[in-house]
């Protein structure tokens, strides 16, 4: 599909969506100066073609520790390995890049145990995979989740989805009901509190105390996904940067700002820090490394890996 599939209301639309996922039809209308029921209309046209609101659980604030996999193995085999990650429960989303040898997969671990049976048992075992390298993510800029979507469409004033753990509370107990509330929100985080409640067996004013104690305290976010194509941007990628201890916070402060970035983490490992871009094509992503990379303080290196494919993304991780 191509830019013209997406017209000025529907951009709009998606603009009122990343301010709040879960915001009335009707209050959507009223700041669109719209109807609700054209609100509507919009929204259901372009929910087949690939716009989700999806409920994901800040790992975090429950506890959880997000790793980086970065697997190089032979071009036969990538495939395969990336669809067997993808079925883990534990691998919230899985890609394929740098010509179908090299695979990237976010893991969530709650213990060292659950993260070796990955790293040292399963993954060293497999067939046909070269090397791994596993890169705990230690501070998360913006997006708390690594998904190939446009965020050159949020507004300035829409709260970014950021993960950092930086904030010192201790995780956030789940009882019974916040679990089926996060399996429920992954699969549609617009469902209504009468569906939430029928999945819950609890009442819907229940359920709506729930909800706003898993926002408020910053353990739930709304992810707007959609097809960036419909927007004219093609081109998802990767960057690799190695950048000085002392620039790093700026840096990644930085990238976060970026529309192109819609997700930036200071990691462990020989880069200190991973992006996902979105760009228009080659021409646009050159421009962005020249005129907004190559200006920020501190950076030796850069790497960059074109996407290929996303076998899986927004996926629940709830512990």
């Amino acid at each position: 599909m191509d830019h013209d599939s997406l017209d000025e209301l529907d951009q709009r639309l998606l603009q009122a969506l990343q301010r709040d996922g879960r915001a009335p039809f009707s209050r959507i209308a009223r700041d669109l100066g719209v109807s609700e029921r054209t609100v509507a209309r919009r929204y259901q046209r372009m929910r087949p073609r690939g716009l989700r609101i999806v409920g994901q659980p800040v790992v975090s604030r429950l506890g959880l520790t997000r790793w980086l996999l970065r697997v190089h193995c032979t071009p036969d085999a990538a495939g395969t390995i990336a669809d067997a990650l993808a079925r883990r429960p534990d691998t919230s989303w899985v890609t394929l890049a740098s010509g179908g040898t090299e695979l990237y997969c976010a893991l969530n671990a709650r213990t060292a145990d659950e993260r070796n049976a990955l790293l040292l048992d399963r993954l060293p075992r497999t067939p046909h995979v070269l090397s791994v390298s596993a890169h705990c993510m230690m501070r998360i800029f913006i997006g708390a989740t690594s998904t190939w979507h446009s965020t050159r469409f949020r507004p300035q004033d829409a709260p970014p989805a950021v993960d950092s753990g930086a904030d010192g509370r201790p995780p956030l107990s789940l009882d019974s009901t916040d679990r089926v509330l996060f399996t429920e929100l992954a699969k549609d985080g617009r469902a209504t509190l009468p569906e939430l409640a029928a999945a819950t067996g609890r009442s819907p004013s229940s359920v709506q105390r729930h909800l706003d104690r898993l926002r408020g305290e910053g353990a739930l976010v709304l992810a707007v996904d959609f097809d960036p194509r419909l927007l004219g941007f093609h081109m998802g990628t990767r960057l690799w940067l190695n950048v000085t201890p002392r620039h790093l916070r700026t840096v990644g402060e930085a990238l976060a700002t970026h529309p192109q970035i819609a997700f930036a983490a200071a990691i462990t490992g020989a880069s200190n820090l991973v992006a996902s871009g979105i760009f228009r094509g080659p021409a646009d992503l050159y421009d962005y490394i020249d005129r907004r990379i190559g200006r920020l303080p501190g950076i030796q290196s850069i790497e960059t890996a074109p996407t290929l494919r996303e076998v899986k993304r927004l996926a629940p991780a709830v512990p």
